[in-house]
């Protein structure tokens, strides 16, 4: 037995966050127990556990993925932290030492300080500090704005880049923490500052300046010595200032470095007036570089360019190794595609992304400091003779965020199309869940972020980016009485309260929640979830309390194809039928939300809120003999989503769903807010064929389609690039953006069946309830959840179906096999170690089970064969080499010459249409062909 992945806030050995209320988490894993029959957690002010501060003695109810550690923390203290567990089978095991640090204690005596430069001017201040006697600790408490880089003694501190990185600086101001390594003598602190979001080039209607005017930085220096000693170095008037080599930085622009600029001139530093109570610990992960990519290939354009392909769509920076000669003036432009087979990047509107670097003819390794990229291909001006792509590097950065989930298909295909989404994942997590990384915007657009969040929580672990995130959506809420910002942080960006976009508030915590098993998320954002339901009550009374949203401006299905202008960007979906369906699902979210906090009243409340809205959304929606009232796609697929579908109508709701996918020739024509639902919808709901054919689609609209056109991450529009490689157009293009990524939570929780359970969060409790479909014919997914490494795998040999799954331990599932009678379950299933049940349930066979590793084969009672009906596209079941082998050459060349098949495209179409007037033997064909798909 071994105990890994120890977390405290779900960060690995933090240092100077915010933990208020820290809590614990951990993974046994290697051992043969299936349960936890207890646990002991111990913390300590030294490693070796001499001076123990709490013992929680060996208890029962301790749940690996929360524990909330009950110590009054003092600051600027390291917490060291173990826990011993025992299984049901009498093995045990204790982990090693993990710790915390708090932040720093006390009001703060350092002054922000600004180089007395031009504002425009980048600077580094700094200070000598001299050391005397041998140091036992020392820490830096301190924030550079907008970006910045600590170096002691000319090395960078820590692997961190472009802090503090993106919030609401107008309510709060995270602050970092440093260990730092004195020397005995002068030591050289330096503290280089970049524009970067908070006074740069940033933003789509006021383009500089949205939190501040002048570069500034506060910190301090505490300095423990061996005597027992201590002393304090701030930042005041006496520190110095001089020019940085990074002449100018930007968000958007990039960065221009001149490594000849005389930089030895000193100026003075003067304090400003920002306001210390803003400062806080930090929350966000740390943003560091992740991956190293060579390019791929050096291109020579047409165009006469020389061109990196770094063969991935990335985000981050280009590192190079500089050889040239001192005044050599290198230039390189960042795009994500080429046109005509030369380099493009007008999809990036007025955003430069470029980089200029002036040698001063010393070999090194170039990087840049503040900004970032999103880019597949590098364009290369100035370089002596033939780039060697060893002289290169893509710096891939993100946030730090564990990753948890694999998923692997026997189609290369949908493989390239999860690599696509999680890639989108990592370009677009870098402390905010951004819309795109590279054009003139990199907003955090919380509907992007909403529709994703699932995806991104099976992904990797996002609890504390969420976390961070959470903050900023609540600061900017308390600004708006409760509504929530189109973007987050806003950065005078106009625009609140859009359905879908403001229900991050409530769907990300409750994801989260779901996913990690940690309620310390709910407790967190409560009151911003409760406050964005509360602002929805209110617009309901303000127009008429009828328990529906019908007023204000909503995106809705934005980017739908259904909509009545060419082009445009807004559906066809009424937007108040969506705005309303928001408003009951967030609604109901706070009533659980209420209930598991143990706050029974606002339980109650919101729980009798929620039935109001659902029966007046049936009356507004709903005909009495069962018709929705509003016939698109989106319509019919939000409602049997959120749980809007009354009994009497739920046929011809499926129905009236089928019938739209029909006439749209099976293809989608959803946006924003109906394609995340639509494939959970159809597997839902009888149609998870149609969820398989969406997802094979390779024509547009469809997710292969980009694939096969070439991208490494998901498109924002579904025709991002047109079939002849022609970028569709430039206004809103981005060609990483991973909202439509949100097709990844379905395979998870659909074609590999893993779905968290509310009752146990965190997969203690979990369901496998896997739906393949032959377009498939094996997949396999792993997940380290909280609980564990969960296991799920299917593959289909000739008439059986073969399922793999893994339990972790301590953790339960119910294992759904489909279409599976008890009989041959059973047989598979008697006296297997950790079985605790198997029943019949419907046309599936529900196993439960303990941990462990299960395996079951059987034939299913719909063969996997059998996989055409008389609703089957006419166009697949011709294309089936099954079809072909049931029916003779000259009958085959037959069916692919009846009358109207261009036009008819299902089988059932075929029967019921004109072909009802064709010869009798002829129709005695069609019947054959009926009774071979049958």
């Amino acid at each position: 037995m071994k105990i890994n992945h120890l977390k405290v806030n779900h960060l690995v050995n933090p240092m100077g966050f915010d933990l208020t209320e820290p809590t614990i988490s951990y993974v046994v894993e290697e051992t043969n127990g299936k349960r936890q029959t207890k646990a002991q957690v111990l913390a300590a002010k030294d490693e070796a556990f001499q001076n123990i501060i709490y013992d929680s003695g060996e208890k029962e109810d301790i749940v690996s993925t929360a524990f909330v550690l009950p110590i009054d923390m003092e600051p600027e203290t390291r917490y060291y932290w173990k826990v011993r567990v025992w299984a049901d089978n009498g093995e045990s095991a204790e982990s090693e030492a993990a710790w915390f640090e708090t932040g720093k204690g006390g009001e703060w005596k350092a002054d922000w300080i600004t180089p007395s430069l031009p504002k425009d001017v980048q600077a580094v201040l700094m200070k000598n500090v001299s050391v005397s006697k041998p140091v036992k600790k020392a820490r830096m408490y301190m924030v550079g704005l907008g970006v910045y880089e600590l170096y002691l003694n000319g090395q960078k501190q820590g692997e961190e880049v472009l802090l503090p990185g993106l919030c609401d600086f107008d309510t709060w101001i995270p602050y970092q923490t440093y260990e730092m390594e004195l020397q005995k003598g002068e030591n050289l602190i330096e503290v280089a500052l970049g524009d970067g979001w908070y006074k740069g080039w940033y933003g789509l209607r006021q383009t500089s300046e949205n939190y501040g005017d002048r570069l500034a930085a506060i910190a301090e220096l505490h300095i423990t010595y061996e005597d027992g000693t201590t002393e304090t170095i701030c930042t005041d008037t006496s520190w110095k200032a001089r020019r940085s080599r990074v002449v100018y930085s930007g968000i958007y622009p990039g960065e221009v470095y001149d490594t000849t600029l005389d930089t030895s001139k000193v100026f003075t530093v003067e304090a400003i007036d920002l306001d210390k109570k803003k400062l806080s610990p930090r929350l966000s992960p740390a943003i560091t570089i992740h991956e190293r990519i060579k390019p791929i290939e050096v291109i020579h354009t047409p165009a006469g360019e020389t061109v990196l392909d770094m063969g991935q769509n990335m985000v981050g920076w280009l590192s190079f190794r500089c050889k040239a000669p001192e005044g050599t003036k290198l230039f390189f432009q960042f795009g994500e595609i080429l046109q005509d087979d030369n380099f493009y990047n007008e999809n990036l509107r007025t955003a430069k992304a470029e980089f200029t670097y002036i040698s001063d003819g010393t070999e090194r390794w170039v990087r840049q400091h503040f900004t970032f990229y999103g880019f597949r291909f590098v364009k290369v001006v100035g370089w002596e003779g033939e780039p060697d792509p060893e002289d290169f590097r893509g710096l891939v950065i993100h946030s730090e965020m564990e990753e948890l989930g694999h998923i692997e298909t026997s189609d290369p295909l949908v493989n390239q199309l999860i690599h696509n989404a999680k890639w989108g994942q990592k370009g677009n997590f870098l402390d905010v869940p951004t819309d795109c990384p590279q054009r003139d915007e990199r907003y955090g657009w919380t509907g992007d972020a909403q529709i994703f969040s699932g995806t991104a929580c099976f992904n990797m672990d996002t609890y504390a980016f969420y976390t961070k995130f959470g903050k900023d959506v609540y600061a900017e809420q308390l600004k708006l009485n409760g509504s929530v910002p189109d973007v987050v942080p806003v950065a005078n960006y106009p625009g609140d309260a859009s359905t879908a976009w403001g229900d991050a508030a409530t769907i990300i915590p409750w994801n989260v929640y779901l996913h990690y098993g940690d309620k310390g998320i709910l407790s967190r954002q409560y009151a911003s979830m409760k406050a964005w339901v509360d602002y929805m009550r209110r617009e309901d009374e303000k127009y008429g309390n009828k328990y529906l949203w019908q007023s204000g401006f909503h995106y809705a299905d934005w980017l739908a194809l259904d909509g009545n202008v060419e082009g445009g960007v807004y559906g066809a979906t009424d937007p108040f039928l969506i705005s309303s369906g928001y408003y009951y699902y967030s609604t109901n979210i706070v009533a659980k939300t209420a209930k598991i906090l143990g706050k029974e009243e606002d339980a109650a409340y919101y729980k009798e809120l929620a039935e109001k809205i659902y029966d007046a959304f049936i009356k507004e929606y709903f005909t009495p003999n069962g018709r929705l009232c509003v016939n698109t796609m989106t319509a019919h697929v939000v409602v049997l989503y959120m749980g809007l579908t009354p009994d009497f109508a739920y046929e011809k709701t499926c129905a009236g769903l089928l019938e739209i996918l029909k006439k749209n020739k099976y293809h989608l024509n959803t946006g924003f807010v109906g394609t995340p639902y639509l494939c959970p919808v159809l597997s839902e709901n009888g149609m998870n064929d149609i969820a398989y054919r969406l997802l094979m689609e390779k024509g547009f609209p469809g997710w292969l389609y980009e694939v096969l056109m070439g991208a490494t991450t998901v498109w924002e529009r579904w025709n991002s690039v047109m079939p002849d490689g022609k970028i569709s157009g430039t206004g809103m293009n981005s060609l990483n953006h991973y909202s439509y990524g949100s097709i990844v939570e379905w395979m998870y929780r659909y074609m590999l069946g893993i779905q968290p359970c509310e009752e146990a969060a965190g997969f203690k409790k979990f369901r496998i309830a896997p739906v393949p479909n032959y377009q498939i014919q094996w997949a396999k997914a792993s997940l380290r959840s909280a609980a564990g490494r969960i296991f799920s795998a299917w593959a289909i040999e000739g008439k059986n179906l073969k399922l793999e799954v893994t339990v972790p331990f301590d953790a339960q599932a119910v294992i759904v096999l489909p279409d599976a009678e008890i009989q041959a379950i059973a047989a598979q299933t008697k006296g297997k170690d950790g079985i605790l049940s198997v029943v019949q349930a419907g046309k599936n066979v529900e196993v439960t089970a303990a941990a462990g590793t299960y395996i079951f084969c059987y034939e299913p009672t719909v063969p996997c064969r059998r996989i055409y009906s008389i609703d089957s596209p006419m166009e697949e079941l011709m294309a089936y080499e099954g079809t072909k082998k049931v029916l003779d050459a000259e009958y085959f060349t037959f069916v692919k010459n009846l009358p109207f098949y261009d036009e008819l495209y299902t089988l059932q179409e075929l029967m019921n249409g004109p072909f009802t007037n064709v010869p009798y033997e002829q129709q005695e064909k069609i019947d054959r062909l009926l009774r071979a798909v049958e």
